[in-house]
């Protein structure tokens, strides 16, 4: 009996996390969707921005897999719209030529900039500080 009660416990803040990522994801497509981007896009150009800090910086795509919740089809497909928006462009590696390089272009940096203090409100509001003290 006491199994169960520790499975309900465990299944109940599995999908209490899921409840608050759905919720949360959805907050950050609304506040960025007057600016042209949703959660995933906004995602991306905030790792490439961390990965690659100064202009002319950029990552293999293959780092960006792990780290976003997107399949790697999904990934390329995104990555293709933002290239098409201007906002990243892609290289091939010239070591390993199956390898794709990706660069935030100078709008990419911009846009990026203008929507991160949007998007940190939105965390902070659907993340308040006592959810972490609680752990």
């Amino acid at each position: 009996m006491a199994g169960k009660t520790a499975d309900a416990r465990l299944e109940e803040r599995w999908r209490d996390i899921l409840a608050v990522h759905a919720r949360t994801m959805c907050e950050i497509d609304r506040a960025l969707h007057p600016h042209g981007l949703g959660a995933s896009d906004f995602e991306v150009l905030d790792i490439l921005a961390a990965e690659s800090p100064r202009e002319g910086d950029h990552c293999r795509v293959q780092n960006l897999v792990g780290r976003v919740h997107l399949s790697q089809s999904a990934l390329s497909r995104l990555i293709g719209r933002l290239e098409k928006d201007g906002l990243v462009e892609r290289s091939v590696c010239a070591e390993d030529r199956r390898g794709v390089w990706v660069a935030l272009t100078t709008k990419g940096r911009a846009l990026h900039t203008e929507v991160l203090p949007v998007q940190r409100a939105v965390l902070e509001r659907m993340l308040p500080e006592r959810d972490h003290q609680d752990r």
